[in-house]
């Protein structure tokens, strides 16, 4: 019996493939857990807090050109998925994956890319090193404070 995907689960994928076509994802932050976690195809520690991965979602989507998504495959808890896709990158063509975790409410809790080849990847990360790369620290020490003090009080 094939997956059964989650129905706020498909909502929210609904949702995101709009804001994809539309090249606009304003509304992305009421899709992202408050501790959303971002996977970067370049760099070992995720991005935590849903501020770092609507930074990095809304950039790389104007890194991107021709961005189409291919393929949609289902986990079998009906939660996860993978996205294909293809697109380009200062003239450099790049296959990928968007391996995305939803909570049962359908809230993305963790959002992991994976690229290639490597000369695309290269590309990529240059641009984005280019475009958020002094940003992200500041969000990740934001988010640590805010752990933090929500440890602190119980919430």
């Amino acid at each position: 019996m094939p997956p059964v995907r989650h129905p706020a689960v498909a909502a929210s994928l609904r949702q995101w493939h709009a804001m994809i076509a539309a090249r606009d994802l304003s509304a992305l932050p009421a899709l992202l857990h408050a501790e959303a976690v971002f996977r970067s195809p370049m760099a070992h520690k995720p991005y935590p807090g849903r501020d770092a991965v609507v930074l990095i979602l809304n950039t790389v989507l104007g890194v991107f050109e021709n961005f189409t998504y291919h393929r949609e495959l289902l986990a079998d808890d009906g939660l996860s998925v993978v996205l294909e896709f293809s697109a380009q990158v200062n003239g450099k063509d790049l296959k990928g994956i968007d391996l995305v975790r939803f909570d049962e409410t359908g809230l993305i809790r963790e959002f992991e890319v994976m690229v290639r080849p490597l000369s695309g990847l290269q590309a990529l990360g240059d641009e984005m090193g280019r475009r958020v790369g002094d940003k992200l620290p500041a969000l990740a020490a934001a988010d640590a404070a805010r752990r933090t003090g929500a440890s602190r009080t119980g919430g």
